[in-house]
């Protein structure tokens, strides 16, 4: 077994798409012959905890975590209690920025915070990880990054010890629809630092092809065989021991997360078509919306027609959450309404894959998820902009359900391309061929 150091803010306790992806990486790269030892923080302020999720690191992993200066305690204080910093209902369009307060906490955090909120963790991290990289006998990096400020503590690892590292990335970095609306100057240190990972790193992997297009587009002269399509995936282990057992109103369930840009209006706005046209109405239909939401999606669901039959449940538990989506007639999956949606691949979409229920996606035509719903045969998906085609879906899918006929029947050999183990192998095999 040889050592790699992985460095990650978003690790358990911590919940989201972003835990599971490394988490699953630290259980199953255990096979492969390569022995993770696990950087994180000790004190983390994420969007959202799922303790559960403490129980699925392996008990022979080596966790160290390491104390970080959130700024994200002072913010609060700052807007009297209000929310976590750029959270739900802070988004790049500025539509929720109305105060003062507000927009004087996008200027701090666009101006000071570079590359992201989470840069104090370079003045512990950097240290902690040189020692472990002595204990350990480490022979190799791997870093996990949105935040950003994981990659530059791998590259100052890198520069220190000479070690390869693989830079891995599950979002774009700047230009991106989550990137801060920086002036030159911080745009231009921003900019600086994301050239200098991608050309320092001996590898970079990314959950989804745009990443990849992204990074190249903005640096040309990057050789393209540097970077290395690692896609998400679905763990079948980790899904609750529950059957599907038909609802007695037909249940379409939406996990995750919902503000800004990306919103259920056009989803309500096709279920308003089918109740003109007495297809159904919300004695047909029970829509479940769990996780958390921004203001305005809060008030789409309070004011549309089909409020009575809509439910929403909180942030719950990663196997509660997949348990939802197992126990309905569909589910439902919204992307943000923006030019970077076309190539966006959604952690959780590989989920709602394992899962097996019919799909009803609000995507670009021909997008990474357009394609990949037609791969695997899993659902159908409709633009945004095309209300008729996103009634139509739901419409096929309602019939058939009143009928007592299977909805869709999904390429199982296409779907267990995703499972989380092949991912975690995809990067042994680099990590290998980077430390023969």
């Amino acid at each position: 077994m040889k050592n790699v150091l992985v460095i990650a803010y978003h690790f358990p306790p911590g919940g989201g798409p972003g835990v599971q992806r490394v988490l699953k990486h630290v259980t199953y790269l255990r096979e492969t012959g390569w022995q993770p030892i696990v950087l994180t923080v000790e004190n983390g302020d994420f969007p959202a905890r799922d303790e559960s999720l403490l129980s699925k690191i392996p008990s022979d992993v080596t966790v160290v975590r390491v104390p970080i200066l959130e700024p994200y305690s002072l913010y609060r204080r700052f807007m009297g209690g209000k929310g976590a910093a750029i959270d739900v209902n802070v988004n790049k369009s500025g539509a929720q920025r109305t105060g003062w307060k507000e927009r004087l906490a996008e200027f701090v955090r666009a101006t000071f915070f570079i590359p992201d909120a989470r840069v104090g963790w370079l003045l512990t991290a950097v240290k902690q990880g040189e020692e472990l990289i002595r204990r350990y006998n480490i022979k190799a990096i791997y870093s996990s990054s949105p935040p950003y400020t994981c990659a530059l503590i791998a590259r100052a690892l890198k520069r220190r010890t000479g070690l390869s590292w693989i830079a891995g990335f599950r979002d774009p970095w700047t230009q991106f629809l989550t990137t801060p609306d920086r002036w030159f100057l911080p745009a231009m240190i921003d900019r600086s630092l994301e050239r200098s990972v991608f050309e320092e790193a001996d590898a970079v992997e990314c959950a989804w092809t745009g990443i990849i297009d992204d990074a190249i587009r903005k640096y040309p002269h990057l050789p393209p065989d540097k970077f290395h399509h690692v896609p998400n995936g679905y763990d079948a282990s980790d899904f609750p021991k529950v059957s599907y057992v038909r609802n007695d109103r037909f249940t379409i369930t939406y996990t995750g997360s919902m503000y800004g840009r990306r919103t259920p209006k056009e989803f309500l706005k096709a279920l308003d078509l089918l109740k003109g046209r007495g297809v159904l109405g919300p004695d047909d239909v029970h829509l479940r919306f769990v996780g958390r939401f921004g203001d305005e999606v809060h008030a789409m669901l309070d004011t549309s027609a089909f409020a009575p039959c809509i439910e929403r449940i909180g942030y719950v538990t990663h196997q509660q959450s997949v348990g939802f989506l197992m126990q309905s007639e569909a589910s439902l999956l919204i992307v943000d309404d923006a030019k970077e949606s076309a190539e966006i691949v959604p952690g959780k979409v590989y989920e709602y894959l394992g899962v097996g229920r019919p799909v009803i996606a609000v995507a670009p035509r021909g997008s990474a998820i357009d394609r990949l719903l037609r791969q695997t045969e899993a659902g159908h998906s409709a633009p945004a902009e095309e209300i008729e085609e996103l009634a139509s879906i739901i419409e096929s899918y309602f019939v058939r359900w009143q009928r007592g006929e299977q909805i869709l029947s999904p390429n199982t050999t296409e779907v267990l391309k995703y499972e989380r183990r092949t991912a975690a192998h995809q990067l042994a095999h680099l990590l290998h061929t980077l430390t023969p």
